[in-house]
C-alpha cells in the first residue's frame, strides 16, 4: 500500500520551466500523457524547424512548448472560474489535455515533411488520429478531450481556448519563439491577456480594458512572421530541405535504394494518404516514431550518394551554403528565370527538368488576423460584443487583417551575379 500512495505522489512533478519558472503537472492522467512514447517524441522535434540556422538559440523543442501551453491554459480556466463561469474538473482536465497534445502529430522539422513525405493530411489530421488512439489506451478518459481538439464540444470557448485567433496556442509560442530567438518584438504580456479573457453566449471574448494588450499580441505576430518565421533564410533552409526530401521519394519510388531509418524508409517508399492512415495502424504507429533525428541522419549520409542532385543538396544543407532568396511584391520575370536555368545547365550539364531543384519560384503569406474566422470579440462597457477591428481606434489594425503575400525566388548561390 506505501508503494502505490508512493507512485500516486510522484506523479506531482513540477517543471522548471525557462519562459514561466515552476509549473506544475496538474493531474495523474496528463502525467501519463506525457511520459507517453507519443508525447516523449516531441523532445526530439525542433518547435522551428530550421530556424537554428538564423538564430542559433532557437532549439526549443514541441516538448517545450505544449508544456508551456498545458501551464497557460491552467491560468486561463482560473481566470474564467474566478469570474463565475462553470468549468468541471472533467472539462478543465479536458481542455488541459486537448492544448498539451494539440502539436502531438507534427512530423520532423514540423512542415517540412508535411507537404513532401506524407500526402493529403496534415499535422492536425494526425493529431486527431494519435487523439484517439490514446483515447483507446486509456479507457476512454480521453473523450472529451478529443472532442475539444477537433472544435465539437458543445461549449464553444473550450474549443476556442484550444483553437482560435486568441488561443492558447499563440499565446506560448510567441513568448516562447521570442525568447529562444532572442527577437524581443514578439514578446506579449500573456498574463494579462489570459486575465481580460471572458465567456458571453458560450463565447470567448475580451474585456474592453484589454484591447491595447489584443493591438500588442497582433502586432507582435506580425512581425515575428516577418522577422522569424518567413525571414528569407529561414525560408531558403526550408525550402532547400523540402527540396531534398522531395529528392529523395522521386529516387526511392523509382526503386533507388536510399539509406534511411525503417520508420523513414517506410514513408520513402510508399504513398501514405490520409485515408491510409486510418485504414492501416502501421502508419500511424511508424510515423509516431519519426523525429528530426531520422531526417538528418539520413542527410548526412546522403551527401555521398551517387545522385548528383541529392548529394549536392544535401552538401548545402549541411554546410549552410542555401539558396539565394529574393522577395518581392510581383513574380519575377520568366526572363530572370530562364537566364538562371540556362546557366545552372551550363555549369553543371543537368536536364531542364531536374533544375527545379536548383531554380524555383514560390509564394508566402503573412496574415496576423482573419476577421469572421474565429474573430477575436471585444466585450464592451455597454455590454455589447465587437470585432477587435471595430472595437480598437487603431486604423492599423485593419490592415493586419489583411492577407501579405509575397513572391520568392529561390536559386543556388554559384548563379548569383555579382
Amino acid at each position: 500500500m506505501c508503494y502505490a500512495v508512493f507512485y500516486i505522489l510522484n506523479k506531482k512533478k513540477i517543471i522548471n520551466d525557462p519562459v514561466y519558472g515552476f509549473i506544475n503537472i496538474p493531474s495523474e492522467l496528463i502525467f501519463d500523457l506525457i511520459q507517453h512514447p507519443f508525447f516523449q517524441r516531441l523532445r526530439n522535434i525542433k518547435q522551428l524547424g530550421m530556424t537554428h540556422l538564423v538564430y542559433p538559440g532557437a532549439l526549443h523543442t514541441r516538448f517545450h512548448h505544449a508544456l508551456g501551453a498545458m501551464h497557460l491554459m491552467g491560468l486561463a480556466v482560473k481566470t474564467l472560474r474566478d469570474k463565475d463561469h462553470q468549468i468541471s474538473f472533467a472539462e478543465e482536465e479536458a481542455v488541459t489535455i486537448a492544448i498539451l497534445l494539440h502539436d502531438i502529430g507534427h512530423g520532423p522539422f514540423s512542415h517540412a515533411l508535411e507537404h513532401t513525405i506524407v500526402e493529403g493530411i496534415t499535422h492536425e489530421d494526425i493529431s486527431s488520429l494519435l487523439i484517439n488512439d490514446l483515447n483507446k489506451t486509456f479507457d476512454g478518459r480521453l473523450s472529451e478531450a478529443l472532442e475539444i481538439f477537433n472544435k465539437k464540444h458543445p461549449r464553444k470557448f473550450l474549443n476556442q481556448l484550444v483553437s482560435g485567433q486568441l488561443d492558447i496556442d499563440r499565446m506560448d509560442y510567441l513568448n516562447r519563439d521570442s525568447y529562444f530567438t532572442g527577437v524581443s518584438e514578439g514578446v506579449i504580456n500573456s498574463d494579462r491577456i489570459i486575465k481580460i479573457l471572458n465567456v458571453v453566449d458560450d463565447q470567448l471574448v475580451v474585456d474592453e480594458k484589454g484591447i491595447y494588450s489584443i493591438e500588442k499580441f497582433l502586432v507582435a505576430r506580425r512581425l515575428m512572421y516577418w522577422q522569424v518565421y518567413l525571414h528569407k533564410t529561414v525560408i531558403s533552409a526550408e525550402q532547400m530541405l523540402a527540396k531534398i526530401l522531395e529528392r529523395a521519394r522521386d529516387l526511392a519510388l523509382d526503386g533507388k535504394k536510399l539509406f534511411a531509418t525503417p520508420n523513414f524508409s517506410h514513408f520513402l517508399y510508399n504513398s501514405v494518404t490520409k485515408e491510409d492512415f486510418k485504414q492501416n495502424p502501421e502508419h500511424l504507429e511508424r510515423f509516431s516514431q519519426l523525429d528530426d533525428y531520422d531526417i538528418y541522419t539520413s542527410i548526412k549520409v546522403w551527401v555521398d550518394d551517387d545522385d548528383f542532385i541529392l548529394s549536392t543538396l544535401c552538401n548545402f544543407l549541411t554546410s549552410r551554403n542555401l539558396y539565394q532568396v529574393e522577395i518581392t511584391n510581383e513574380p519575377p520575370s520568366q526572363e530572370k528565370i530562364n537566364d538562371l536555368v540556362d546557366r545552372l545547365i551550363d555549369k553543371y550539364g543537368i536536364d531542364e527538368d531536374d533544375a527545379s531543384y536548383f531554380v524555383f519560384s514560390d509564394t508566402i503569406k503573412n496574415n496576423a488576423y482573419n476577421v469572421g474566422d474565429g474573430s477575436i470579440r471585444i466585450l464592451m462597457k455597454d455590454q455589447s460584443i465587437q470585432d477587435i477591428t471595430a472595437a480598437s481606434d487603431n486604423s492599423n489594425l485593419e490592415a493586419l487583417a489583411k492577407t501579405v503575400e509575397k513572391h520568392i525566388l529561390c536559386y543556388i548561390k554559384e548563379l548569383k551575379i555579382l
